[in-house]
């Protein structure tokens, strides 16, 4: 068999299940699983017309490492072979600079829940790779939106996160002194 290498994109703020099964139907064909976090730079995120709160402060409350560290907790629940698993900046916005940071030969793997969805889509195919389209026609259970609103609220937002995650988004906001939990 050959090695095969897949990688999926999202700004995981933060990483929930829905984005737990993005990796989980990715890895199900990748040897190797990169996970590209997008927005990795505030200073460099631009609005885009698909998706047009993605850009806004509120809707990227992490920071890239807090983002890095979900990642991995959550293809470690998955069981996934740490040394398989590889979590790397994707400035989404910025095409140009994919190759600095993205292995050649790798499938792209994208779930279409909104506009948005249909811009990455084009912009991955216009840039060469190979994209797979998972769960094609399926609606969208959970944003990250929805978790931090349970967050704020005091709601059951650990239901919606993968186990490992949980410890790290409490930490987070036991630092801001919000009362979470």
């Amino acid at each position: 068999m050959n090695s095969s290498r897949g990688m999926i994109h999202g700004r995981f703020p933060p990483f929930h299940n829905g984005h737990l099964e993005y990796l989980r139907g990715a890895a199900e064909s990748s040897d190797e699983i990169w996970i590209g976090i997008t927005n990795p730079d505030p200073t460099r995120i631009k609005p885009e017309a698909s998706d047009p709160l993605r850009h806004l402060p509120e809707s990227n409350p992490f920071s890239y490492a807090d983002r890095l560290l979900m990642a991995k907790a959550a293809a470690a629940d998955l069981g996934l072979e740490p040394a398989a698993v590889h979590v790397i900046p994707f400035p989404v916005n910025e095409p140009e600079l994919w190759p600095a940071y993205v292995p050649g030969g790798i499938t792209q793997y994208v779930r279409l829940f909104s506009a948005w969805g249909g811009t990455k889509l084009e912009r991955l195919r216009d840039a060469g790779y190979e994209v797979v389209i998972l769960d094609e026609g399926a609606e969208k259970q959970i944003s990250g939106a929805d978790v931090r609103a349970a967050l704020r609220e005091g709601g059951n937002w650990e239901s919606l996160v993968p186990p490992g995650v949980a410890p790290i988004l409490r930490e987070f906001y036991d630092s801001l002194n919000v009362n979470t939990v």
